[in-house]
């Protein structure tokens, strides 16, 4: 699975919902930036990086292929927001509520990418 080795969270101040903004560092050498930290009506969640299409609805340019995965990231990230905020953020992981990757995202292969099949 992947190694994240660091968290790096900066507090928003002054929005109904964004609590922060997350980096992840990828085995000391590679830094996904732009996640966020959302209090939504079931608690806090992270979301991926996006861009703004024309029509002016948002893309993620960045996520997870896999529950396992954004499992992984959520409860990573939100325990680095824990630590830096003192605000309880993980009431959706231990309720066993994690999020499910969107059918509407694009796959490894929509990326032009072709996936590893394991040994």
């Amino acid at each position: 699975m992947l190694n994240i080795t660091d968290v790096r969270i900066t507090k928003v101040e002054g929005d109904d919902k964004l609590r922060a903004f997350a980096g992840l560092v990828i085995d000391d050498c590679f830094l996904v930036g732009d996640l966020r930290v959302v209090e939504g009506e079931d608690g806090y969640f992270v979301a991926m990086p996006s861009r703004r299409k024309r029509d002016g609805s948002f893309k993620d340019i960045a996520y997870p292929l896999n529950n396992t995965l954004r499992e992984q990231i959520e409860e990573r990230v939100l325990l680095a927001y824990e630590t830096a905020t003192g605000n309880r953020a993980l009431s959706r992981i231990e309720r066993g509520e994690a999020a499910v990757v969107r059918p509407d995202l694009l796959s490894v292969e929509e990326f032009g990418f072709t996936p590893k099949s394991n040994p």
